[in-house]
Parts: C-alpha cells; sequence; structure tokens
C-alpha cells in the first residue's frame, strides 16, 4: 500500500503566516512613512530648501551691504541720491521729467 503523504496543516499555516509578515514588512519598508520613497522626498525637499537658504542669504547680504552704505558711520551718496530720487520723488535743478 502506498501512501501519500498530506503536508501538515500547522506548517500550511506557519509558511502562510511567515510570508504574510514578509509581504508586510517589504511593503512597510518600500511605501511607508520611513520607507524607501519618503527617504526620496525627504532628499528632494532637503534638496529645494538648500537652494532656497542659498538664495535668501544672498538677498540677506545685498540687504546688509545697502544698510551698511545708508548707515551714520558710512554714507555713499550715489546711493542716497537713488533713495532720494526713488522714493521722495526728488529731482535735481537742472533735470528735466519726460513722461
Amino acid at each position: 500500500m502506498t501512501k501519500t503523504a498530506k503536508p501538515a496543516l500547522g506548517a500550511l499555516i506557519y509558511f502562510a503566516v511567515a510570508f504574510s509578515l514578509a509581504t508586510y514588512f517589504t511593503f512597510a519598508a518600500v511605501q511607508g512613512d520611513y520607507g524607501v520613497f519618503r527617504r526620496a522626498e525627504i532628499t528632494v525637499g532637503a534638496r529645494d530648501l538648500d537652494l532656497q537658504l542659498t538664495q535668501l542669504q544672498g538677498e540677506v547680504a545685498a540687504m546688509e551691504n545697502l544698510t551698511k552704505r545708508l548707515s551714520d558711520t558710512y554714507l555713499d551718496l550715489d546711493l542716497l541720491d537713488q533713495q532720494a530720487r526713488d522714493v521722495l520723488g526728488l529731482l535735481r535743478a537742472d533735470e528735466v521729467v519726460v513722461r
């Protein structure tokens, strides 16, 4: 008599649970809150923020330069003349306005 061996039900359940856990952890490692895709998004976001920081640092340096040039200790007459023309609308006596 030949008897075919049936796989034990416990082994089948064990492998089903192991496969389910492996699938879950693989999905979490790729798409989860701390997964590969999220890390790529954070890296791109950090690169964008670094570019913005560089831009803002340049703008701050330009503003600091203008502030220094208009300070009491250092006065740039050309910049003062430009600001008076832009802000106050002043003109020299020998200038003509064409509209």
